[in-house]
């Protein structure tokens, strides 16, 4: 071999090795994002950014479907109801949970979070969380657009996880 097609091959090998695991698994996969309607100005934005992801990742747009439930609190039914087609090999939760003064914002968050946890357990479909609970959110200005970009990073943090996920789980049923 000369050295051009040495250096040729020793580049194309450092690209694949630095290529994410999860490249094969976004072209052959099938995600449902659900996105709550209460803030959709913050909550689309993760739903938006994880969308761009998972296409960046090499998944198919039409792999990838979306489904809006009135409040973060239909999220885990609806993830139930999707896992349970067979259909999709992961799910997505958006939503924005808010102080709202009357501490309601912590039992939503956690029956929500506890929901997935149990969809994802009980259906063995992987079920991820963008759902978000802010300490202090209050609508002026600088919050919104604080949340915003806060939720465009988590929309790509969520589909990394969710493919990174999807990989591992592939990875673990070759074992079998």
């Amino acid at each position: 071999m000369n050295q051009t097609s040495t250096a040729i091959v020793s580049s194309v090998s450092s690209s694949v090795a630095k290529a994410p695991a999860w490249t094969s698994v976004a072209r052959d996969s099938r995600v449902a994002l659900i996105c709550a309607s209460w803030h959709t100005d913050v909550v689309h934005q993760a739903r938006d950014a994880a969308v761009t992801e998972l296409i960046e990742q090499g998944m198919p747009a039409a792999h990838i479907a979306h489904f809006d439930v009135p409040g973060a609190f239909e999220i885990p039914l609806m993830a139930k109801r999707l896992a349970q087609t067979g259909q999709f090999d992961a799910i997505i939760g958006c939503a924005l949970v808010v102080n709202g003064g009357i501490y309601r914002h912590e039992f939503v968050s956690s029956a929500v979070i506890d929901g997935l946890m149990r969809v994802q357990l009980d259906t063995d479909v992987p079920v991820l969380s963008a759902v978000l609970t802010p300490r202090d959110f209050h609508e002026h200005a600088d919050h919104l657009e604080f949340f915003r970009t806060h939720f465009v990073k988590k929309g790509v943090e969520v589909a990394q996880s969710c493919l990174s996920a999807m990989a591992q789980l592939q990875r673990v049923k070759s074992l079998a």
